[in-house]
């Protein structure tokens, strides 16, 4: 992707994304019709009844689907700065322009010395293959929060931590950004940024953290990597059920809570890694806080009780910064990312009815895409072990002063 014509110019790369984000834009404005149900409704139904609720000063204290840090009421109230348009147009706008935010923050860091334009092709091509579902859902803002923070880490990792803090509050995810920073200076600043939103919110705004028990009799949903047990086990007559639960098509019946339990101790065996891999780890470069945050959330995302489609932006995101750094050896696990969302906008929305009723096809979509997203998660996870972990762990980790992520970016 990175050929030494587009280095020369990105033509390719803004004709591209013009062209593809029309298209989005269509689809979501009901231009087109996108196969399959329709994913806007989300905005126009449950957004917008979120935004009447917000807009007087509370939380949805009695709506269990709210399952969001206090800060995603800045998303959802932000259609109100373009108050000459409907509400869910408004948001399609503004996810558009956080969209072209990413963008051109991937394009700029691809065109310095040193780096490569591969990442914001990662970004052209993988956000449209995910279908509308993008611009009707607020991750695409947290993603552009994410992209802008990792790529600022080299240089300002003030403005680094305050970004990953703020990201947290929009949606926990971004906190992950974390595991493989170094600079006190970027962790007080995540802590101030997230504790100053709580306790702005908490003063405000009563219910900041109702959501924290709105989750507690949740099953496992239909997309996940444990749903295919049960996806499985209707085909031998497994008598559960169906249903929207918490805001989410699940599973419910017999043996959901242990599916359950067990997605939870996967992420809880994660976390393990994770942490093993940040005492072990001693070769950091300047993508290593990208590609360790690609890894975590990949980790997290494929043992989670529920993979919604649009987690699969955040993939792309960290795919795409990941790859704005020539050094980086996360092509592989990047390219798997952007072939498990085209099988994603497959199996939602254009097939999702099939996988609901757990025939052929949407089992077999569901196969293919939970799987490769298992596959690029070993990957990334031995690429970075690889790269930053001495092979023998009986060798001294050498003593000669070793560059900062932040300085060696600088010096590249």
């Amino acid at each position: 992707m990175d050929i030494a014509g587009a280095r020369r110019s990105p033509a390719g790369l803004l004709v591209t994304w013009g062209l593809t984000r029309l298209l989005l834009l269509l689809f979501v404005l009901k231009v087109l019709v996108f196969p399959g149900p329709d994913v806007t409704s989300d905005v126009s139904v449950i957004y917008q009844g979120w935004y009447e609720v917000l807009r007087t000063g509370t939380f949805p204290l009695d709506d269990v689907t709210w399952q969001y840090p206090p800060a995603a009421a800045l998303a959802i109230l932000s259609p109100a700065l373009l108050p000459f348009l409907p509400y869910a147009t408004a948001f399609f706008v503004l996810a558009f322009l956080a969209d072209l935010v990413a963008f051109s923050l991937l394009l700029y860091a691809g065109l310095r010395t040193g780096r490569s334009l591969r990442g914001a092709w990662v970004w052209v091509v993988g956000v449209p293959l995910l279908g509308p579902t993008v611009y009707a859902r607020y991750d695409v803002m947290v993603t552009a929060v994410v992209v802008a923070a990792l790529l600022a880490g080299a240089r300002h990792p003030r403005v680094m931590g305050a970004l990953i803090g703020f990201g947290a509050m929009l949606k926990v995810w971004p906190a992950l950004l974390l595991v493989a920073v170094r600079r006190r200076s970027t962790w007080m600043a995540t802590a101030v940024t997230a504790a100053g939103l709580a306790a702005l919110f908490s003063v405000a705004m009563p219910g900041a953290f109702a959501f924290l028990t709105f989750q507690a009799d949740r099953g496992t949903e239909v997309e996940s990597l444990g749903s295919l047990v049960f996806h499985v086990a209707r085909q031998y007559g497994w008598d559960g059920q169906v249903l929207l639960n918490y805001g989410s098509v699940e599973f419910l019946g017999p043996w959901v809570d242990v599916v359950s339990t067990a997605a939870l101790a996967l992420t809880g065996l994660a976390f393990g890694w994770l942490l093993l891999w940040r005492l072990r780890a001693t070769r950091f470069e300047a993508h290593t806080a990208a590609d360790a945050a690609f890894v975590a959330v990949l980790l997290f995302t494929t043992t989670s009780r529920v993979i919604s489609p649009q987690y699969m932006v955040w993939l792309i995101g960290l795919a795409a910064v990941c790859l704005c750094f020539r050094a980086s050896r996360m092509g592989v696990p990047a390219v798997i990312v952007l072939v498990a969302s085209f099988v994603t906008v497959l199996e939602f929305p254009i097939y999702f009815g099939n996988v609901v009723a757990s025939d052929g096809l949407g089992v077999t979509l569901l196969f293919l895409r939970n799987g490769l997203l298992v596959a690029a998660t070993v990957l990334a996870a031995v690429e970075l072990w690889r790269s930053t972990v001495p092979p023998d762990a009986e060798t001294p980790v050498p003593t000669q002063p070793t560059l900062t992520t932040e300085e060696t970016s600088v010096s590249s």
